[in-house]
């Protein structure tokens, strides 16, 4: 099995990612790693925060069973850096077709972001292991059943929209998996520091995922 198969396998299996964008790396190190803390095995750092990449290898090295991935990757040229750093999935906000064709070179997961059924299509025919649904739809749940029900073959991964409250209904109606940022790293939490109550609220997703 290639690493970018086991990558993918894993994220099918764990069905959840912890996405961290914080202006601090210090805030972003100690919140994700309350994530981990609260269960989480998969965790993306976007490229935007600062350090991320040193993070990236950090977590790799902290823990081997952890999934570790890149976001916000816009170029080739970053996915290299990325992966070089330890990333095993590279995630970006729109489709850019150079990206995952270097993915599918690099061995790791390609997620492309994708709004409409045309945008998501493009993505997979380009070799997209999954299209992370961006930005959020109203409705979430029904949105993924709507564009499913013709093209059943996509594995469509929301990061955002997607709370504790619609997490289950968003998994039944056929997402491949969901993507936390701010309903795991509340702003107001990352800014006061209280990386206990974000240790807590992964606990709590991870508990409700097992009522799946």
């Amino acid at each position: 099995m290639s690493r970018r198969q086991a990558t993918v396998d894993s994220l099918m299996a764990e069905k959840i990612s912890a996405i961290v964008r914080a202006d601090d790396r210090a805030v972003a190190e100690q919140a994700m790693a309350a994530a981990v803390e609260g269960g989480f095995r998969v965790i993306e750092f976007t490229l935007t925060t600062p350090g991320a990449m040193e993070l990236i290898t950090q977590f790799r090295t902290m823990d081997e069973s952890l999934i570790v991935g890149a976001g916000t990757v816009m170029t080739p040229q970053t996915a290299d850096e990325a992966v070089k750093a330890g990333a095993q999935f590279i995630v970006s906000p729109v489709f850019d077709p150079a990206v995952v064709k270097r993915c599918g070179q690099l061995d790791v997961a390609a997620i492309p972001g994708t709004q409409t059924p045309t945008e998501m299509q493009l993505a997979h025919e380009g070799g997209a292991d999954f299209v992370k649904l961006f930005p959020a739809p109203p409705h979430v749940a029904d949105y993924i059943r709507y564009i499913l029900a013709p093209q059943p073959h996509l594995k469509i991964f929301p990061t955002a929209g997607v709370n504790i409250d619609n997490m289950l209904e968003v998994l039944r109606a056929g997402a491949a998996g969901l993507g936390f940022v701010k309903p795991l790293f509340d702003p107001g939490l990352m800014t006061n520091g209280d990386f206990n109550a974000i240790r807590k609220r992964a606990e709590q997703i991870c508990a409700r995922l097992t009522e799946l």
